[in-house]
């Protein structure tokens, strides 16, 4: 006993809080809520129809370092292929002068009377030579990520999406929010048919204020992606989970820009 006792002390931090009783990994503040609210989608955060428990996912570690790696990997695996032409910078017959003309020994394009004539070829310093290290389309595109990875990677992100600190720190406006997670009744939710219903209900709970900031944030893309029909681009806004089996509900949020919908059953 005296033995267990002392190996107590020696677990005791300097602050004296006694670290053999703390969780490894480091938790989300959403670990100290196990229940969330659910409220009731016609009376807003004034009425709370009950509670359940939150998940243990949204308790998870939550590592950024891993979710960017992760995320940048699998991004890699919807890139096309691109390369140059295999023949490009080198159809024409040049051939080097050779040495004894005070130039360089590099190929010349042959032929006289155009301005064409003489000038550098071939090399990729040169004005209309070859590329250094062309590219091929058999270069390694994609890449591979283990499934526990992805999986972690993914607990981890929703983990941080119950943390307000850090949805906020994302850039979403959330102050008016009454709770991360944001649970309302699917009896009341059900009832929705209508666009202006749809607002309604997210200006009851605040979310309206991140839906303006997602419109006001529409601008024209930089680059040439404006000429591959991704002309514009925009914030991302909430995200509305819904267990609906008819599509009034659907119908209803899908044509707010900023709002995206998601069925319960096609989660990853």
């Amino acid at each position: 006993a005296h033995e267990v006792a002392s190996n107590k002390q020696k677990r005791k931090s300097r602050s004296g809080r006694d670290t053999a009783t703390e969780p490894a990994g480091r938790m989300s503040s959403a670990a100290a809520r196990p229940q969330v609210s659910v409220f009731d989608g016609k009376e807003g955060e004034s009425k709370v129809v009950g509670n359940i428990a939150l998940p243990s996912v949204l308790t998870a570690p939550i590592r950024p370092d891993v979710v960017s790696f992760i995320h940048s990997q699998v991004n890699k695996n919807k890139r096309q292929a691109y390369c140059v032409r295999d023949q490009a910078g080198m159809d024409t017959a040049a051939e080097s002068w050779g040495t004894g003309r005070a130039v360089s020994r590099i190929p010349r394009v042959p032929g006289s009377g155009t301005h064409r004539a003489g000038q550098g070829a071939f090399g990729n310093m040169c004005r209309g030579g070859r590329m250094f290290n062309p590219t091929r389309i058999w270069r390694k595109w994609h890449k591979k990520v283990s499934v526990n990875q992805r999986r972690f990677a993914l607990c981890s992100a929703l983990a941080a999406s119950a943390v307000p600190s850090l949805v906020m720190a994302r850039g979403h406006r959330i102050e008016q929010v009454p709770e991360l997670p944001l649970v309302v009744d699917q009896a009341s939710l059900g009832d929705i048919k209508k666009t202006k219903e749809a607002l309604k209900v997210l200006a009851l709970f605040g979310a309206n204020v991140d839906v303006e900031r997602v419109q006001k944030s529409k601008k024209i893309r930089p680059g040439k992606g404006k000429m591959r029909n991704r002309r514009y681009v925009k914030r991302r806004g909430p995200l509305v989970i819904h267990d609906a089996q008819t599509p009034e509900l659907a119908r209803a949020f899908r044509n707010i820009e900023g709002v995206d919908l998601c069925r319960i059953d096609s989660l990853n």
